[in-house]
């Protein structure tokens, strides 16, 4: 799927996809990246830290679950759920932070900076960093910030800087867009994580690799038990939990592999976060080619969903490319149904997906009910819903989650009170 830029020089395209489209005072700590990458093959140490890491703190491999009761309610194939929600932090975020961070610490650089939607990257960077000692600034929109307050104060605990972002949307994007300005003025000291697998070469692969150990682990998890799957399903935000799941299977035929995006509210401009099958377009956006939602003049336009990861509006570049060529599938989930498959899961398995999750456990429900007992479906459950309490209670039980709110309000001393 990876090939060379026919039209010029630029490294790291994914068919018409990628590139490195940046300022020229970001060329210079992207190739010093690139070529650090480059020294990691033969870098044993590194690889046996982190993998040392990877067991000791994320808690890796994480479980594969058989989701027995699910099934019986479902009536149709065999669902498996990947639980990568119980890694350490609560979301497959981590793996991708700790190779990052472990790669910085290589390089020399003392301070990291990284964007957050939902705050499980944000919650990711601010832990490791805490582990390793390095300086952490975490860039937040505004509204990101309001409906994600656990993860903020667990990232200000652990010591990071969270700076909050007031422009545009003020959500993932316009996050990405003052990381990447910090980064453009401090690249000498500070390295920053991308979160995603999008942005400039050679974020994408790097991000690939690092997530690659949830796929591999599951196809391992899966030979042990004699099984072949037949569909794999994931959320797909910008996209490295998808990415990183699918990987094992995408010089293949088979599995099936399908990604969720956010439908959010309905079809409308503004409504859903859902740039696949013909709702996004070709453009060039922070740094990269790939498909995005941008109006008539080619401007970003504003998305919704009630999941913060999943609505940014664009998608990493080799999930756009696997996309257009027929490899990976797309679907969309509503509100509505994501918060439905919260309920269903949390009710038949004791497990409470994340609100992004729940978009690819929805479409892993309906999937699940038109195959035949003899097939396997598997979910990545990316993340926990933890950090969705105050989103999912007031969606789901909005009365006495009111009235809690308000009693833990009054509770709470008066500025002058505290201070005394």
């Amino acid at each position: 799927m990876k090939s060379k830029n026919e039209t010029g020089p630029l490294p790291g395209y994914f068919g018409e996809f990628g590139g490195r489209y940046v300022a020229e005072v970001l060329r210079g700590p992207l190739e010093e990246l690139d070529a650090a990458l480059g020294l990691l093959d033969r870098d044993m140490e590194f690889w046996k830290l982190l993998g040392r890491i990877r067991e000791e703190y994320i808690g890796r491999p994480t479980p594969l679950l058989f989701a027995e009761n699910s099934t019986r309610a479902l009536g149709g194939a065999r669902l498996f759920i990947k639980l990568e929600g119980l890694a350490n932090t609560g979301a497959h975020k981590v793996n991708n932070a700790i190779g990052q961070a472990l790669l910085a610490q290589r390089m020399g650089k003392s301070r990291i900076i990284a964007e957050t939607g939902a705050g499980q990257h944000g919650l990711a960077t601010a832990a490791i960093c805490a582990k390793l000692g390095l300086e952490c600034t975490i860039y937040m929109g505004e509204v990101d910030i309001a409906r994600q307050r656990p993860n903020v104060f667990m990232m200000e605990l652990f010591g990071a800087r969270v700076v909050p972002v007031t422009s545009g949307s003020r959500t993932l994007k316009d996050a990405v867009n003052e990381a990447l300005r910090d980064w453009a003025a401090s690249s000498a000291d500070t390295h920053y994580i991308i979160g995603s697998a999008l942005g400039p070469s050679p974020y994408p692969e790097m991000v690939h690799r690092f997530q690659s150990v949830v796929g591999k682990e599951t196809e391992s998890q899966l030979h042990d038990r004699g099984l072949e799957p037949h569909v794999l399903v994931a959320c797909v935000g910008g996209g490295s939990n998808a990415i990183g799941f699918f990987s094992p299977w995408l010089e293949r035929d088979v599995p099936r592999l399908v990604g969720v995006e956010a439908g959010g509210r309905g079809v409308g401009r503004g409504d859903h976060a859902a740039r696949m099958n013909g709702l996004g377009v070709p453009g060039i956006v922070q740094g990269y080619k790939s498909l995005f939602l941008l109006d008539g003049d080619g401007q970003v336009q504003e998305t919704h969903s009630v999941s913060a990861g999943l609505d940014y509006p664009g998608i990493g570049p080799q999930l756009a490319a696997l996309g257009t060529a027929g490899r990976v599938e797309f679907a969309r989930a509503t509100d509505r149904q994501a918060l439905e498959a919260v309920s269903f899961f949390a009710r038949h398995e004791g497990v409470v997906f994340a609100l992004e999750s729940a978009h690819g456990g929805y479409q892993a429900m309906e999937l699940a009910r038109t195959l035949s007992p003899d097939q396997v479906v598997v979910v990545n459950m990316s993340g926990r819903g933890d950090k969705d309490l105050f989103i999912t209670a007031r969606e789901l039980t909005p009365g006495p989650w009111r009235r809690f709110l308000l009693d833990e309000a009054a509770a709470i001393p008066a500025p002058a009170e505290a201070e005394e």
